[in-house]
């Protein structure tokens, strides 16, 4: 089917009386082009299913008089002296973990030439012709290398001008084979970086909480993590839609690579505030899990993308999960944290039972952890 047929409509936000959402959303899903296929077609109006509802858009509109919280930025965290005396750096994490949800590091130890790469090869996989592209499409929950666009498009009240490539990368270790052949090289190269740089983060958290350096790796919070290679198009109308809608992630640490562009945006005091790339820096969030073991004291911030004219905006997220390998442990408030003065805040979970929540309901706008509370 064209999906520039197919996706075409009015462009105003809700959409016509007579526009058949289901259809279109399976027009585009069978499409298999994502939305850069929606480029390559030509279109100069955004779809409707990707428009937001008018309601969102008119929230996102300043409020007359508001003060804009100018004078706060998001933490930036100097590694560079973590094998030493640490006390400083832990004292950071532990501010931006429980303040801000948020921070940046820098002097990380990833080398440079593997970030430029990781960013040239995720850009170059969704750029590729969709004939060497459209093999890797799927929307199959088992999968551990996919490609689609939206992975809660039927679930979503409107569409993400975003595209992915999804990479489950440990604990069992990917065969390269199954990557892209424009990623095989580099991915598994950035995977191992990312993932010393996970244990360590996980390390400066475990004390920033008052615990050994070692309890969270041994709740298993570093063992699995994989890999989304996101590709954020120009979009002809960025006012109607977004990259991302508004959400908080689940499991326990993302660490992001984001090219220059910018677009990322946290909710901090119910303003929205960028995250500004910065050369070299890779970005930090806690996720609902680390909040929920942590009884609150960890927070997980809600988050989004903008889209954007300029374009494509490219970004790398190693999630640390265990999604793709269920496990028997349960996950609940370290006990250790817990006293008369701060008793437990939510009931004890699977992971895929939070998961399952989580992706059942899609990026909805609401905090998948108001589900598991006490």
């Amino acid at each position: 089917m064209d999906i520039s047929v197919a996706s075409a409509g009015e462009s105003l936000p809700g959409g016509s009386p007579n526009h058949d959402r289901l259809q279109e959303l399976k027009a585009f899903d069978e499409s298999k082009a994502g939305v850069k296929g929606l480029l390559d077609a030509g279109i100069t109006k955004v779809p409707q299913i990707f428009l937001r509802p008018p309601e969102e858009v008119a929230a996102d509109e300043p409020i007359s008089g508001e003060m804009t919280p100018t004078q706060f930025r998001i933490p930036v965290i100097d590694l560079r002296d973590v094998a030493g005396d640490r006390s400083s750096v832990v004292a950071g994490v532990r501010q931006a973990a429980e303040a801000v949800g948020f921070f940046q590091v820098v002097n990380h130890g990833v080398p440079e030439k593997v970030l430029e790469d990781m960013v040239a090869v995720a850009r170059g996989f969704h750029e590729l012709a969709l004939e060497l592209k459209v093999e890797y499409y799927s929307r199959d929950i088992t999968k551990k290398v996919k490609y689609r666009s939206n992975f809660d498009l039927y679930e979503s009240k409107y569409c993400n001008w975003r595209d992915t490539l999804k990479c489950v990368m440990a604990p069992q270790p990917l065969d390269p084979q199954e990557l892209p052949p424009i990623c095989r090289d580099v991915i598994p190269e950035f995977s191992k970086q990312v993932e010393t740089l996970g244990s360590l983060l996980f390390e400066l958290l475990s004390e920033a909480i008052g615990l050994k350096p070692y309890h969270l790796k041994d709740l298993d919070c570093a063992k699995g993590h994989l890999l989304l290679c996101n590709y954020y198009p120009s979009c002809p109308e960025p006012q109607l839609t977004l990259g991302t809608t508004k959400h908080s992630d689940p499991d326990f640490l993302t660490i992001l690579l984001q090219d220059h562009i910018g677009g990322l945006q946290i909710l901090y005091q119910n303003q929205w505030l960028d995250v500004p790339p910065i050369p070299g820096a890779l970005v930090v969030n806690i996720r609902d899990v680390l909040q929920l073991i942590s009884n609150d004291k960890f927070k997980s911030v809600e988050h989004r993308v903008l889209a954007n004219h300029k374009g494509p905006r490219v970004s790398v997220a190693c999630f640390f999960t265990l999604d793709h390998f269920p496990s028997t442990r349960t996950y609940g408030p370290i006990k250790e944290l817990l006293s008369e003065d701060n008793p437990p805040l939510y009931r004890e979970i699977l992971l895929q039972d939070f998961n399952a929540y989580y992706n059942n309901k899609g990026l909805d706008g609401n905090s998948a952890l108001d589900h598991f509370k006490l």
